[in-house]
């Protein structure tokens, strides 16, 4: 069964909970899809971990876009959501649906999402209008990172937790069908999670949310930063690539690769024609 952004209400309604990891690329996608993954995030974290960026800031529509293609290649199942890079849906309501509009169109994805709270409820209401589903984010906004002073986590303070809460219960009256909390206490995320009908999917926010979004390279240890708070490393996949570029490097370098079980043959009879042709021009 395909998943939708229905699919995932629904899952909420019945109390399952949602699983989301990040992709950026066909293969990778193919991977998450077959093993049964609910939604696949095409985030502009692809910044910093594809790109080089030091943010999600420089991240353009043409590189989500670019991305976000290769990745709806790859799901059968898995709903697409495509992030809304900064300044794509800032500027106002109409810049805002134009951008959202040519995500899905150009890339196929059931779904976009964007950072923020009531400020942008105006172009969440016209997306929706459009039959453009939107998945909100709430809490830690990368995107908002300078105005922040840092990765922090957000929503400690009681009247910070009160703006959390209002913007989460502005964003589903807008429409939005689920929202990404980010590195907000567990409690707050237990109670927004519980005051709203629309699920809340999880990253730093506890085990309460209706489900879990991870950025693949951190939960592979693919990434090379320091290891984040709310990220489980269920694998080095790091060190097993480093360890297989090594190992090429040195059997190329020694002659050991490729092997006779690598090579292809051909015909002894032509070879040695061609090689008595050849060297009698020597």
């Amino acid at each position: 069964m395909n998943n939708t952004a229905i699919s995932l209400r629904e899952k909420k309604a019945k109390g399952g909970k949602i699983t989301m990891l990040t992709a950026y690329d066909y293969s990778t996608a193919k991977l998450m899809d077959s093993c049964g993954i609910d939604a696949v995030l095409v985030g502009d974290s692809l910044g910093n971990v594809m790109l080089g960026y030091d943010s999600t800031l420089p991240v353009t529509m043409d590189e989500m876009i670019h991305h976000a293609k290769a990745v709806v290649r790859g799901c059968e199942n898995a709903l697409v959501v495509a992030d809304m890079p900064f300044m794509s849906y800032q500027v106002s309501v109409q810049e805002a649906l134009t951008n959202a509009g040519r995500l899905m169109k150009e890339t196929g994805a059931g779904a976009v999402k964007l950072e923020g709270g009531a400020e942008f409820c105006p172009q969440v209401e016209a997306m929706t209008a459009a039959s453009i589903p939107v998945m909100g984010h709430l809490g830690l906004t990368p995107q908002s990172i300078r105005a922040l002073g840092g990765f922090k986590v957000q929503g400690k303070e009681k009247d910070k937790a009160v703006k959390l809460i209002s913007d989460a219960l502005a964003l589903e009256k807008a429409g939005a069908f689920s929202i990404v909390l980010e590195c907000v206490p567990a409690e707050l995320a237990a109670l927004i999670t519980g005051i709203l009908t629309i699920p809340t999917i999880g990253i730093g926010a506890g085990k309460d949310c209706d489900g879990q979004v991870l950025v693949y390279q951190d939960m592979l240890t693919v990434s090379q930063g320091a290891k984040l708070k709310f990220v489980k490393r269920y694998c080095d996949v790091g060190s097993m690539m480093k360890n297989a570029f090594r190992s090429y490097i040195e059997e190329t370098e020694s002659g050991l690769f490729p092997a006779e079980e690598h090579t292809f043959k051909m015909d002894e009879t032509v070879i040695s024609e061609l090689t008595r042709q050849y060297k009698a021009r020597d």
